[in-house]
């Protein structure tokens, strides 16, 4: 009996090697799986709970165990939990008692990064309300579009953006919007002032009964661009890649959130000798290219890196648990079981899936692109666009696989390695993405077609060596009998377009081609992007200091990749 037994003892001893050499990232699958079960389960226990258990529950117990601990810090500002919660009780109170906000009512917010833009969110929670958080950004006929989608009849807006608000304020009292500048006084005519009110009332907790109706299908946010949350929480006005390292040590900040073209900057900044003294730990974010992580890593340090792939309106999301460099996450197996996602075979140009002659869609294998999408089910909802019903149902999948079927399209294509990691390739469709910012191609085409000596437009992005994402590129057809003015064009964009979203390229064409669906032809023209020595129209580049559209020279082109021209 003896042999046996220890044959048997000598066997589960090397059963967990022989699992890591067959299957390495077994038990980093289950462990990763096993805590989305129990996020997923805690999750549905808060929403079976009345009234419901929110963030707002999380913070309001953390104020109650830590109230002196720091939540934010702004240059050389803290507020500690009980300020922030104090403060945010004045705003509900200021919102309820004298422009009697109600819970279910929106607000819509026009503000940058500060400290106030947070107590305003909660204190418009504690009131059941919710917060659009419009891009500070935009301007004009976008500003408004934003607005009006989200069915905001209040706009809480930055002093220092008085001069994008007066440029919509008739649109807006049209409409009989309330406004006010966050601060004591107001300069605008017909814009009230907040903050004096604030101050006068009272700080005392509010009544759970303001927020009694609160479920977790109420709207909280309506976000036009991406948000983040945390515990303490450093802010900063902007980015500064001269200056990051130095906040982290000032703030001993231990965790950092990413976009990929923020770790680039780092990377391209001029070397310091105290690179790695910092106590930065950890890394989260997406939209990380390899060569950049691993240069990041060399330069500041050991940093654990979890890249992510996600959309604030989608059922689907991966997360590199295992640190995998380049990829977004992996198959778990048991995940998958849970949550059923394909890659499917896309055709860019047509901008649509590929169907069978049965009309099904067609997965691809391993280590080819397709479009990611996810059954939309109760346990992986897709909730749409609030006031865009087109949109919503462009987004929807049907008869994928089989009669009836439902999916997400996420609108992004993937690629998943014979050793099962996913890896973002590109985004499809009319969306591209500049310095860390979503641009819609329709609504730059929208805006640039105002001008009068334009008859057609045509939006793309471009890639450009050494930057991540695609910079904005125009085809444009002539008006008959009209000729191109490119300071007039240049003008045009500044006054209503944020920079990252102005085409900094333009090709003049004879025609604009279209699809067999009526939509304009992309990919020769992505392919071409801005090469003067291989396209034959004319093209501009967008100078700013000459403050106007000049000719594409080839030393303009050079520049650029040389990266000795800055775009």
């Amino acid at each position: 009996m003896l042999p046996a037994i220890y044959t048997v003892l000598a066997g589960l001893l090397l059963l967990p090697l022989l699992v890591n050499l067959c299957c390495p990232y077994f038990f980093q699958d289950v462990s990763y799986f096993l805590r989305l079960v129990g996020v997923a389960r805690q999750a549905r226990s808060y929403g079976q709970r009345r009234p419901v258990r929110t963030i707002l529950h999380k913070f309001l117990e953390k104020a109650r165990q830590i109230p002196h601990k720091p939540l934010l810090l702004f240059r050389d500002e803290t507020l500690t939990y009980a300020q922030v919660d104090r403060r945010s009780n004045q705003v509900a109170r200021t919102l309820h008692d004298h422009i009697g906000l109600r819970q279910g009512d929106c607000v819509a917010i026009l503000m940058g990064n500060e400290p106030a833009y947070v107590w305003l969110w909660l204190g418009l929670a504690k009131l059941g309300c919710a917060m659009a958080c419009l891009n500070y950004n935009i301007r004009a006929k976008s500003l408004l579009h934003c607005f009006q989608c989200c069915g905001a009849k209040v706009l809480l807006a930055s002093p220092e953006l008085q001069e994008a608000i007066e440029e919509v304020l008739p649109s807006l009292k049209k409409d009989n919007v309330s406004i006010y500048y966050v601060s004591r006084t107001s300069n605008t005519d017909g814009v009230d002032s907040l903050l004096d009110k604030v101050d006068e009332v009272s700080t005392e907790p509010i009544p759970e009964s303001w927020r009694s109706e609160v479920t977790f299908s109420t709207p909280a946010l309506y976000i036009y661009t991406s948000g983040t949350t945390g515990a303490t929480l450093v802010l900063r006005n902007k980015f500064s890649a001269s200056q990051f390292w130095d906040d982290c040590r000032k703030y001993n900040v231990t965790v950092i959130q990413y976009i990929g073209e923020l770790l680039r900057y780092l990377c391209n900044s001029p070397q310091k000798p105290n690179d790695r003294v910092h106590r930065v730990r950890m890394a989260m974010g997406n939209g990380l290219r390899g060569d950049v992580w691993r240069e990041f890593i060399r330069r500041f340090g050991d940093i654990c890196i979890y890249e992510f792939y996600a959309s604030t309106e989608g059922n689907i999301g991966f997360m590199n648990y295992t640190r995998k460099i380049g990829a977004v996450g992996r198959v778990n197996y048991l995940q998958k079981k849970a949550i059923a996602y394909e890659l499917i075979k896309y055709d860019v140009e047509k901008d649509e899936p590929v169907r069978d002659g049965n009309g099904y869609c067609i997965r691809i294998p391993k280590g080819e692109v397709g479009l990611l999408i996810c059954r939309i089910t109760q346990f992986t909802p897709f909730s749409g666009y609030t006031g865009e019903s087109t949109q919503t149902e462009r987004k929807k999948l049907r008869d994928v696989f089989k009669k009836g079927d439902l999916y997400f399209n996420s609108g992004d294509l993937l690629m998943i390695d014979h050793e099962n990691f996913i890896y973002f390739h590109d985004r499809v469709g009319d969306t591209f993405r500049w310095k860390g910012e979503n641009v819609a191609t329709t609504e730059v085409a929208d805006i640039v077609g105002l001008v009068d000596f334009i008859q057609e437009v045509n939006v793309y992005g471009v890639s450009v060596p050494g930057h991540e994402g695609r910079i904005g590129m125009a085809s444009i057809k002539m008006k008959e009998n009209h000729e191109f003015d490119g300071k007039k064009l240049f003008h045009h964009v500044v006054d209503y377009l944020p920079s990252y979203a102005r085409p900094r390229f333009l090709r003049i064409q004879d025609t604009i081609e279209i699809t067999g669906t009526f939509k304009h032809r992309k990919v020769t023209l992505v392919e071409e992007g801005f090469n003067p020595a291989v396209i034959k129209d004319a093209l501009y580049f967008l100078d700013d200091k000459a403050e106007m559209y000049v000719p594409m020279t080839e030393d303009i082109y050079n520049a650029i990749n040389n990266k000795a021209l800055k775009l």
